[in-house]
C-alpha cells in the first residue's frame, strides 16, 4: 500500500485528488487489473491514513453511508495529510471545493446581464469562464474578489432564446439560457449578437472538455 501511495503522490503534487482520478491512475499504471481492484487499494490507502477525505461526499462514504469507503467519483475529494493543501484548523470543506473550482484555466471573461432566480430582476455581473473543471463564476462588477455564485457547466445545455423567461417577445436582446445537469435554469443577456454567439460557443466547449 505504501508503494502505491508514494507513486500516486508524485502524480498529484498539488495535494488534492479526485476519486475517479485515483482509480484512473491505478488502472493506467497497471497497479490493478480493473476499477474494482482499484477501489480495494484506494480504500486501503484511506484505512492506513495515506489519504484523507475532503468534503461531505467523501467523508460520508468513510463514515459508512456508502457501499465502499472510497468513491470512484469525480465529485469526491481526497488529500494527502502532510501536503499542506487542507488543514482542519483553518480550512473548511467548502474551501476544498472552491480550490478545485478555481483550478481551471480561464478561457473567457466579460460582463453580462443575469436574471435573478427569486426577484427575476436583471443585474450586470462580471463572468469568468473556466475549463477543466468547467465553471462559470459571476461577480459584482463594482469589485470584490469572491464570486457571488458559480455555475457548474459539466453536462449543461446552452442555447440562444428569443423571448424573455416571462414569455414576452424579444428578438434583439441577445438572450441565452444555461440549463445545468441538475436542471437549474440561468438566463443571461449579452450586449450584442456577436457576443452572445461567442459566449454560447465558449460555454459549449468548456462543458464538453471540463470535469
Amino acid at each position: 500500500v505504501c508503494s502505491h501511495c508514494c507513486s500516486l503522490r508524485s502524480c498529484f503534487s498539488f495535494g488534492l485528488c479526485l476519486g475517479n482520478c485515483v482509480i484512473d491512475w491505478l488502472v493506467s499504471n497497471k497497479s490493478v487489473r480493473n476499477r474494482q481492484e482499484g477501489l480495494v487499494i484506494a480504500s486501503s490507502l484511506l484505512n492506513e491514513g495515506y489519504l484523507q477525505p475532503a468534503g461531505d461526499l467523501s467523508k460520508n462514504a468513510v463514515d459508512g453511508t456508502a457501499e465502499n469507503p472510497f468513491l470512484d467519483n469525480p465529485d469526491a475529494f481526497y488529500y494527502f495529510p502532510d501536503s499542506g493543501f487542507f488543514c482542519e484548523e483553518n480550512s473548511s470543506d467548502d474551501d476544498v471545493i472552491l480550490k478545485e473550482e478555481f483550478r481551471g484555466v480561464i478561457i473567457k471573461q466579460g460582463c453580462l446581464l443575469k436574471q435573478g432566480h427569486r426577484r427575476k430582476n436583471w443585474k450586470v455581473r462580471k463572468f469568468i469562464l473556466r475549463e477543466d473543471p468547467a465553471y462559470l463564476h459571476y461577480y459584482d462588477p463594482a469589485g470584490g474578489e469572491d464570486p457571488l455564485g458559480a455555475i457548474r457547466l459539466r453536462g449543461c445545455v446552452v442555447t440562444s432564446v428569443e423571448s424573455h423567461p416571462d414569455g414576452k417577445k424579444s428578438e434583439e436582446e441577445n438572450l441565452f439560457e444555461i440549463i445545468t445537469a441538475d436542471e437549474v435554469h440561468y438566463f443571461l443577456q449579452a450586449a450584442t449578437p456577436k457576443e452572445r454567439i461567442e459566449w454560447i460557443k465558449a460555454i459549449q466547449v468548456a462543458s464538453r472538455t471540463g470535469k
